[in-house]
């Protein structure tokens, strides 16, 4: 079953779901742009590791994965305590699963199978790229030693909160846009000049172009398509449940849209 939405989906905005998102679009996008690639270039995926101080921004609620498997027996001694082996009347705790200071976030690199050259860094930004702190930090670094090398960077974000890595266009008014994702084209012979295609919540994500190395052509990506497997493989029309409120911000016109579009499919169910 496809996602209620024709382009991003934003209960997959959750963080609590996006990791899995994450990796996916990530291994889907590999594996559109290989047949394409071969046999001069090649996808592969990496692996970068943030360390950030738990923060609710960033992290979803500590997750029960046990609960107590009887309550406690609540007795009043008439005598001095005394020690026992007896299990029937030790408490049982909570267990509960703990976020990890360590994050681990994929990305590609498209590289020249000859000499293992770096061409293009492809990444999806994670909400620890867009919130302030160490993780993000440690991100722009990085973008910054992308730019100041001989390779194209892209950046795909589809998450509508946090700060922004990608410089937001502005139109003939000085204002930006209507959108809720970015995605950013930074070609490695054109450094004075981004390509940023904005996406409103209700458009189909974009086929954009992917720079190699000149000569060599551009190879274009249908992003709505990495998403839709995605969503399909990944159960998520299973998972989610749509009559509960939406798990990140929208605007005003984005949650009436969103209502709107919902109800619809509703009375066609």
């Amino acid at each position: 079953m496809p996602s209620p939405f024709p382009g991003m989906d934003p209960w997959l905005e959750d963080p609590a779901r996006w990791p899995g998102v994450h990796q996916a679009l990530i291994t889907y996008l590999r594996d559109a742009m290989q047949p394409h690639l071969r046999p001069r270039y090649a996808a592969t995926i990496g692996e970068r590791i943030y360390v950030a101080a738990h923060h609710r921004s960033l992290y979803p609620d500590v997750m029960v994965v046990q609960q107590p498997l009887k309550e406690a027996t609540v007795e009043y001694a008439t005598e001095a305590p005394s020690i026992s082996h007896d299990d029937d009347d030790v408490a049982e705790p909570w267990i509960i699963s703990l976020p990890s200071d360590e994050m681990r976030v994929p990305y590609i690199e498209i590289v020249r199978t000859d000499t293992g050259e770096v061409v293009t860094v492809i990444e999806l930004l994670s909400p620890i790229n867009k919130a302030e702190g160490a993780g993000r930090e440690q991100y722009l670094k990085k973008q910054a030693e992308v730019l100041q090398s001989q390779a194209n960077l892209v950046e795909i974000d589809l998450l509508g909160a946090g700060l922004r890595t990608i410089p937001t266009p502005l139109d003939a008014t000085g204002r930006p846009p209507r959108h809720r994702y970015l995605i950013g084209v930074y070609r490695a012979t054109d450094r004075d000049h981004v390509a940023v295609y904005p996406i409103r919540l209700d458009q189909r994500l974009p086929r954009f172009r992917i720079p190699l190395r000149p000569p060599d052509r551009d190879i274009v990506v249908d992003l709505q398509a990495a998403f839709d497997r995605c969503y399909d493989n990944g159960a998520y029309a299973d998972l989610v449940n749509y009559a509960q409120p939406v798990p990140v911000a929208l605007s005003t016109e984005e949650a009436a849209w969103v209502q709107a579009r919902l109800a619809a499919r509703a009375e066609k169910a």
